[in-house]
């Protein structure tokens, strides 16, 4: 069924990736910057994976969404850096069209289950501080193991979308991509057939997405907002905004590189914009989550104590 279901019909069998830049003078400090770029997120990741599940105080809820993020980041950063790294000792970055597709496909679900998860993490955080009482109640093993499920079979449902609508599509005009990696609206440039379907989908996909997030994260913010102000203690304001100020980060970090890089990509030369504003999409924000997580957060910190410790002993 999978098979069928990328077969192309256009004369089109690979594609070539431009790259971030074309300029030689910087294919070699960009490829070093961005080697130690994803080799800081790739550790950075599976050290805080590893952290939360060393770590019998780290087993609640929060760090369970916390792991998860950090998987997702792992994985999409796996999907397109190694590409992109290509793009800059390679004369000539190929990719098959049934590479292109799977690649699309999983970055569509990472990317996608990474939007619910970070809205899952607004709820758990409202829930901690307006119904601290039902906390363990309310996000017990089963709802949070429920919630992560959605997560990554909506990111599933909506890569299935994208990638069906691109596969029906005819390519045969230029099989060069003005990008890293195989992405929507670079792609869409190439066909040679309509594709009003597949923008339509896009936009119907991304928006509903972004918009039943968007909603349920600033609904859980402002009930949030709405306790601390009737905190009397200066103590529980504290505590609130400090429980709260890592994912707050994370979300505007996530959702704002997001909309530079896919905001009205409808031409050539907005699409040449969006693939170095999707290098904070795809590359800075995976780094940055596992600092965000931990550099501020006592319960990490105590954990690395604790895992040194068992290490050195």
């Amino acid at each position: 069924m999978m098979q069928m279901t990328m077969e192309n019909k256009s004369s089109v069998s690979e594609f070539i990736l431009i790259g971030l830049t074309d300029q030689p003078e910087l294919q070699l400090p960009l490829f070093v910057l961005f080697l130690m770029n994803y080799t800081a997120t790739v550790m950075g990741n599976l050290s805080l994976m590893s952290l939360i599940c060393l770590n019998s105080n780290l087993h609640t809820p929060m760090y369970f969404f916390i792991f998860n993020l950090s998987f997702i980041d792992f994985c999409y950063s796996l999907v397109s850096t190694p590409k992109m790294l290509m793009s800059f000792v390679l004369e000539k970055n190929t990719i098959s069209f049934r590479g292109c597709m799977t690649q699309l496909f999983f970055y569509c679900v990472f990317v996608n289950s990474e939007s619910y998860v970070l809205t899952a993490m607004a709820y758990d955080r409202y829930v901690a501080i307006c119904q601290p009482l039902m906390y363990k109640i309310i996000m017990s093993p089963k709802i949070c193991c429920l919630l992560i499920f959605g997560s990554f079979l909506m990111g599933f449902v909506s890569a299935i979308i994208h990638t069906g609508c691109m596969v029906r599509l005819n390519f045969c005009h230029s099989k060069i991509i003005n990008h890293y990696m195989c992405d929507i609206f670079p792609l869409l440039q190439l066909s040679c057939s309509s594709t009003y379907v597949n923008e339509l989908m896009s936009y119907v996909v991304v928006g509903t997405s972004i918009i039943l997030c968007c909603l349920i994260i600033l609904m859980s913010y402002a009930m949030i907002l709405f306790n601390i102000i009737h905190m009397s203690s200066g103590k529980g304001w504290s505590k609130a905004l400090g429980t709260c100020g890592s994912h707050i980060i994370t979300v505007s970090l996530f959702y704002g590189s997001g909309l530079l890089a896919y905001v009205n990509p409808s031409s050539a030369e907005t699409v040449g914009q969006a693939k170095f504003f999707s290098v904070f999409y795809t590359l800075l924000v995976p780094m940055l989550n596992p600092l965000i997580y931990s550099l501020r957060n006592k319960d990490v910190k105590l954990a690395v104590k604790k895992t040194w410790k068992r290490i050195t002993s």
